[in-house]
């Protein structure tokens, strides 16, 4: 655990299982120097157990990063479910994780993430005190992935004002990979746009449906670092943007609302020689924990997530305007401002 490269100094890596329900599942509490940690539960069926805690390690650290740049009062975690979350889902597993979470007492709260839907979470929250994205209570919001997606619009435009000298995505083709929660709604934003896009998504159905509403082309899984677009927005897993991919990309911009979309943080600095604007995938993809955040307050304010989200993609602006004038990855240029709000916490 120590040795592992995306340990960075957590505060805390929880593991927690359950013979009868079947329940494998880490929760990894990365800081709390901000406030208690929060962040969404993914369930993915693993090669192995070092995949699923590299997985959950790097997204916690992803957590505290995006909340400090959300400017919420929240550290980060993630929890993660080792199974498959088309076939292993069960009332007992996920009353099994609402204890485990509840464990903790607070230092971590859940709400949805890949493989993971509101109802997932209320049953959850039968258990434990420390869910949000509910649709029951009384600062219920629902499910956050909405205002995630509208966050990664408003980001496109950011990032398309200083890639193309415009905000206007009207006549832009723009790929979009992963149609889910959040690369759905994405996607149904751009369309109205006029922006012209080309799809992928292992769900076929999913797939079929944001086709059907936008007018997109389908493409396969792999055939989307090949296509000839103007933006590259990922929205499905993370780890993406590699030696292999970076070279078929042929984009002035990559944009998206998947978490750890960088292979390795080094990869931020061969996009930038690339000639490639990349948008930081935690500071892009906010909006979700703002909401959450919201509702964890007890007194949601739809106003008050609207405020957070535009003070984020003005600050997602920043982020790329020091980048371009200081010849530095915007990766780079994000995480010093996410550290240093963070160590001037501890402090």
């Amino acid at each position: 655990m120590f040795d592992n490269p995306s340990f960075d100094h957590h505060e805390g890596v929880h593991f927690f299982s359950d013979e009868a329900s079947g329940l494998k599942a880490v929760i990894a509490i990365h800081s709390t120097a901000l406030g208690p940690s929060s962040g969404g539960t993914r369930m993915w069926d693993y090669a192995d157990s070092k995949a699923m805690v590299t997985d959950v390690l790097r997204l916690s650290q992803g957590m505290s990063y995006k909340n400090a740049m959300a400017s919420i009062p929240h550290g980060g975690g993630k929890a993660v479910i080792w199974g498959n979350s088309k076939t292993g889902k069960s009332e007992a597993l996920f009353r099994a994780f609402g204890r485990a979470v509840e464990s903790l007492q607070g230092r971590y709260w859940t709400a949805e993430d890949v493989g993971i839907d509101t109802a997932d979470i209320e049953i959850a929250a039968k258990e434990t005190r420390y869910a949000a994205g509910l649709t029951t209570g009384v600062a219920a919001s629902g499910d956050p992935s909405p205002v995630t997606a509208l966050g990664v619009f408003k980001g496109i435009q950011q990032t398309a004002m200083r890639a193309f000298g415009s905000d206007d995505l009207n006549g832009k083709t723009v790929a979009v990979q992963g149609v889910g929660s959040v690369g759905g709604y994405t996607a149904l934003h751009l369309a109205e746009a006029g922006a012209n896009l080309m799809i992928t998504d292992i769900d076929q159905d999913a797939l079929a449906d944001i086709s059907k509403r936008t007018g997109a082309k389908i493409v396969a899984p792999d055939e989307i670092y090949d296509v000839e677009a103007d933006i590259f927005s990922p929205n499905a897993l993370g780890a993406i943007i590699n030696q292999d991919t970076l070279k078929r990309l042929k984009v002035k911009a990559i944009a998206g609302g998947a978490n750890n979309q960088l292979s390795v943080p080094a990869m931020g600095e061969f996009v930038r020689r690339a000639g490639i604007l990349y948008a930081p995938d935690y500071v892009i993809n906010g909006g979700g924990i703002i909401n959450v955040a919201a509702e964890i307050s007890g007194d949601y304010s739809r106003h008050w997530v609207d405020q957070k989200l535009d003070t984020l993609i003005e600050t997602l602006g920043s982020v790329l305007d020091d980048s371009l004038s200081s010849d530095r990855p915007t990766n780079e240029v994000a995480d010093e401002i996410a550290r240093a709000r963070i160590a001037a916490a501890k402090a």
